[in-house]
């Protein structure tokens, strides 16, 4: 796929563990799991939103494209 997702970089980089950005997102620890192995088909930009917020990030710091 190339989406790849860098879920995990931003949050080693905000020091949180998944099971804290999922408690602030309000996402399942599993759900948040299949996305940041970069296996889910698709996100809600809502979820995308809060993400971000939780991280203090942008999108584009989250998912890059790559051919």
């Amino acid at each position: 796929m190339p989406i790849i997702v860098h879920l995990d970089v931003m949050l080693a980089k905000r020091k949180m563990k998944s099971k804290d950005l999922a408690e602030k997102v309000g996402i399942t620890t599993a759900n948040l799991s299949i996305l940041k192995s970069g296996k889910a088909r698709a996100i809600r930009f809502s979820t995308l939103e809060a993400i971000c917020e939780a991280l203090e990030c942008q999108p584009s710091d989250i998912l890059e494209y790559q051919k």
